[in-house]
């Protein structure tokens, strides 16, 4: 189907091609296409919150995990690149699927992806509580103890992650234009946080670069063990890349600017993160003393810069936490409406309907906040608990992309895959570059799910929470079963749409 459309239609006419009436208002550029992947990976929000997780397993060599999984992720990205020429339509993951495999796959591709979405939704924002707090003591709102394990630091985590998860829906609801306006700024401020907190680092330096080489064994079986335990954290962040495609219906032009800014926003944010941790080791006062494993970046930054300045990169890192947060609802809410649209979920026809004036998927965007404050909310009980629910997100990530990458793997195998003239194509790389994407994305599903005491119960849990990957895996499998079979009903609430011949 793709190959038959010209390489540059009017983009209205381009999703006509589909089946699709344009019904998003088309208002991203080229930076903003951008901005909406770099925020969704956030250097300056998952490393602040994990570097202390890598640092803790793996020592300085933890660093060492980085370059790796970001040339892991970067070959799923050339795959993904490819697809967003192809197909340059919301919902990509879903689209994608359901397009090189069927409905069935791409189904539950795109409710492993939502579920995700939902899931680090919440996580992004209880980050807040990590951050302003050490800003002004005025954000502590209950309590006195700013730690997310206590009680009063998990309910005012619940309730700062709660008001920007409210702000973010209304920036959603309002509009696509709004939203790339914010993003944009929060990106670029992002930008400058991680330059600046770089270029502090390598000019406060307390070590040489072999600081890189220097390590130690934190869990059983040896360094390696420890080794393929801190590459969790580098896991953790490079995800989310694809939310340019996400978006595509929403951006000018889609199959020349989408397939780049999907790849610019992962180098990028692998360059900026790659120079943060390098720096951040060098410049930590000490390594031994405990307190990088704990506090990770802020208690370099606070160390080096213990100053209104080192407020304002703190600063920084709340932007950009912002700027996360409103990404992914973003993202997920597209990724819901590309569904409803196909009347592939209950109460279709509401979640399709977009606002005529805002031009925006309203109840998605309703329902991704509703159900990552109703997340947070675990919060109160166990800070155990949403740490676990928080690092399964991450293997639900994994295995939807695996569900884009095997099929598209097994279309190549079948015969070359035709690329209009003048979009980006792996050409005669398809295969090998595909294959070592499948055989990447299969290791880390296994490396984050595997059921280590040392990541999923550090101190001491029930049995459940050991296994906690597979079994919310196959929990949320059993209920997209059941949502899909009450989204398949014979009175559907909306019409799917027309494929053409």
């Amino acid at each position: 189907m793709a190959t038959t459309l010209p390489a540059s239609p009017s983009d209205s006419a381009d999703l006509e091609a589909f089946g699709y009436q344009p019904v998003l208002h088309r208002k991203l550029g080229r930076y903003a296409s951008f901005a909406a992947g770099f925020s969704f990976v956030s250097i300056l929000t998952t490393i602040f919150q994990f570097f202390g997780f890598g640092y803790g397993f793996g020592g300085g060599a933890f660093f060492w995990t980085w370059p790796i999984v970001f040339a892991g992720q970067f070959l799923v990205a050339l795959n993904f690149a490819e697809l967003a020429a192809r197909y340059p339509i919301s919902g990509c993951i879903y689209q994608w699927s359901r397009r090189l495999a069927g409905e069935l796959v791409g189904w539950f591709a795109g409710w492993m992806m939502i579920i995700a979405q939902i899931v680090t939704a919440a996580a992004a924002a209880i980050a807040l509580q990590v951050v302003l707090p050490s800003i002004w003591s005025g954000f502590q709102l209950i309590g006195h103890d700013t730690a997310l394990t206590s009680k009063s630091g998990a309910a005012n985590a619940v309730l700062l992650g709660s008001i920007l998860l409210v702000l973010t829906t209304v920036v959603n609801v309002v509009g696509i234009e709004l939203m790339a306006r914010i993003n944009t700024i929060g990106v670029t401020i992002e930008i400058v946080g991680v330059l600046a907190t770089i270029a502090l680092f390598l000019t406060h330096t307390h070590r040489g670069p072999h600081v890189v080489l220097e390590h130690s064994t934190a869990a059983p079986g040896g360094y390696w063990a420890a080794f393929l335990v801190s590459g969790l954290m580098a896991a953790y962040v490079m995800v989310g890349f694809d939310s340019a495609g996400e978006l595509s219906e929403e951006t000018r032009n889609p199959r020349q600017v989408a397939p780049r800014t999907i790849l610019t926003a992962l180098a990028v944010s692998a360059l900026g993160g790659g120079l943060m941790l390098f720096g951040a080791l060098m410049a930590a006062p000490s390594l031994t003393d405990g307190n990088l494993s704990t506090d990770g970046l802020a208690y370099v930054i606070s160390a080096t810069l213990d100053s209104p300045a080192g407020k304002v990169l703190l600063g920084c890192v709340a932007v950009a936490i912002s700027v996360c947060t409103l990404a992914i609802q973003t993202a997920g809410s597209r990724l819901m409406f590309s569904m409803a649209r196909d009347g592939r979920l209950p109460f279709a026809r509401q979640l399709a309907t977009v606002h005529p004036r805002f031009g925006t998927p309203v109840l998605p965007s309703v329902v991704i906040g509703a159900l990552a404050i109703a997340l947070l909310v675990l919060n109160l009980g166990n800070a155990a608990i949403f740490a676990t629910l928080a690092s399964v997100c991450i293997v639900m990530l994994y295995l939807a992309y695996l569900l884009v990458t095997v099929p598209l793997l097994l279309q190549r195998l079948r015969g070359p895959v035709q690329q209009p003239d003048g979009l980006f194509s792996l050409g005669r790389w398809g295969i090998p570059v595909n294959l070592l994407a499948v055989v990447w994305g299969i290791a880390m599903a296994v490396n984050l799910a595997w059921p280590r005491p040392a990541v999923y119960t550090p101190n001491g849990g029930s049995w459940w929470m050991l296994w906690a990957a597979p079994l919310f895996v196959l929990l949320t499998i059993a209920v997209g079963i059941v949502v899909h079979r009450l989204a398949a009903a014979p009175d559907r609430n909306a019409t799917p749409a027309v494929q053409p011949a």
